[in-house]
């Protein structure tokens, strides 16, 4: 089951959102353009372009086009109903529909190539971990080491194992996590 924990997750990945609450619901926002959002009753809406709503759409039957003044722009399910790993894609998506155009740019080069020039992270995190990593801008074990593991945990991508990855890389340069 989807929650709002993992939507929550899930939008708080990428750069710049901010998380407010407005009306009852919790919205997020890449620079000041909203992208998604959950009601209190627990409806996921997710501003996406037409060809993605749609896709959506006809996969989620409980799904409906989002509209405003007439005019579809996005989609709105129950949250429980989305499937998780789904979920983050369609964030993603969302995400880069609303982002200005350089910042959404970015983030497509970090998911090209995750490893970022002069990263001394440990591939043995996987590509998974390294590009939620770049996405949160933190591409070296320096920048690791000002995160706690809950903060790291809390990344989409990021998980126990490389956590744990991580901290032995950083306790063999003597360091630890914040």
């Amino acid at each position: 089951m989807t929650t709002r924990a993992l939507l929550r997750k899930a939008a708080l990945t990428f750069p710049e959102v901010n998380e407010e609450v407005h009306d009852g619901r919790v919205v997020f926002s890449v620079r000041g353009k909203q992208f998604a959002s959950v009601t209190a009753e627990g409806t996921v809406h997710l501003r996406l372009p037409d060809a993605e709503a749609d896709e959506a759409i006809a996969a989620y039957p409980r799904a409906e086009q989002l509209l405003h003044a007439g005019r579809q722009i996005g989609l709105s399910a129950p949250l429980s109903h989305v499937d998780g790993q789904h979920l983050w894609h369609l964030v993603m998506t969302a995400w880069k529909h609303r982002a200005p155009t350089r910042l959404a740019a970015n983030l497509d080069a970090i998911l090209e190539s995750p490893n970022q020039p002069g990263s001394d992270l440990p591939t043995s995190i996987g590509k998974a971990a390294t590009r939620a990593l770049a996405t949160a801008g933190v591409t070296t074990l320096d920048q690791v080491a000002t995160h706690s593991r809950a903060e790291l945990l809390a990344m989409h991508g990021v998980g126990p194992k490389a956590v744990r990855i991580l901290s032995d890389a950083l306790a063999e340069k003597g360091k630890t996590l914040r």
